[in-house]
């Protein structure tokens, strides 16, 4: 387990850096296109989509909140909730993360963040109605292990770039698709073709890689809170109520929904094969296959 967790925080570096080659390579398409003979349009991409990300990772957690209607509580406000939490967060040694409620019937819970003192953890009226209490602790410790595995950064970091990348491609192609381009691409069409599809295909991509990303950390999260826990019956036993009376949140927001433990919207079929969660199945048979390693 621990040995996965600390390879999972060294590939952030080679994800991070995935990143930054698909937008340094849509920079260097502008700056052919549009840089003349330098390369100030490509510093110039490099340096803003990181000022984007840097932005994006100290106010990404309130974002969050504030897009999910989420509402901080005290201790009295839910001593239920509150206390679960707070007895994993004694348990595994971390600071009490802020504890929010979301007014929604759906069954759901997230939890977002920069690091593990600046972390928030959610969760909706419909979690708290449906999940019996060793079914909440399951579901609140996952939340928490994305917390100690650092997933909360590398979600908000990752977001941020596929939004840059996202960003950046649309204004290109616009500009690319309505100006015409300068000289260069007039007298090389070739490279004008390739420049387009470079802009088309680069955001499909990031996006794929997102998706790829959250999948494995869900599965980590999982066997994460399991062994907080030690009792991974019950964390399976609260996916298995999501898949079977799992509803779509009142408050959808696609540009979130990598956050939350199970897929808030309803997606249809292409939006599956972008799908940030793995099946709800898969997640369950890993945690009972390796229930007895807990």
């Amino acid at each position: 387990m621990y040995r996965a967790i600390a390879k999972n925080k060294r590939n952030t570096v080679f994800i991070i850096l995935l990143f930054l080659i698909i937008i340094g390579g849509l920079g260097f398409v502008a700056n052919y296109m549009y840089g003349g003979g330098g390369y100030s349009i490509f510093i110039a991409t490099l340096v803003g989509a990181t000022i984007y990300v840097v932005i994006q990772y100290f106010a990404a957690g309130s974002q969050a909140v504030a897009m999910s209607g989420a509402r901080l509580i005290q201790k009295a406000d839910n001593p239920r909730l509150y206390r679960i939490v707070e007895n994993l967060a004694i348990t595994t040694g971390m600071p009490m993360p802020k504890v929010y409620i979301i007014d929604d019937p759906s069954p759901n819970a997230f939890a977002t963040g920069r690091d593990p003192e600046h972390a928030i953890v959610a969760a909706t009226t419909g979690l708290l109605d449906m999940m019996t209490d060793s079914e909440l602790e399951g579901v609140m410790a996952h939340e928490m292990g994305h917390v100690r595995n650092y997933d909360i950064r590398v979600t908000m970091i990752v977001f941020g770039l596929v939004v840059a990348v996202g960003f950046i491609a649309d204004i290109l192609l616009r500009m690319t698709l309505f100006s015409g381009g300068n000289r260069n691409n007039n007298s090389n069409p070739i490279f004008l073709v390739l420049g387009l599809v470079a802009l088309v295909i680069s955001p499909v991509v990031a996006t794929v890689v997102q998706a790829a990303i959250s999948r494995e950390r869900e599965y980590l999260a999982d066997a994460t809170g399991a062994l907080t826990t030690r009792h991974p019956e019950a964390l399976a036993s609260a996916l298995h109520k999501l898949s079977e009376y799992g509803r779509p949140m009142k408050r959808q927001n696609s540009t979130m929904a990598h956050m939350w433990i199970s897929d808030p919207t309803k997606p249809g079929v292409i939006d599956k094969l972008f799908s940030t969660h793995p099946p709800l199945g898969d997640r369950i048979r890993r945690l009972l296959d390796s229930s007895n390693k807990f």
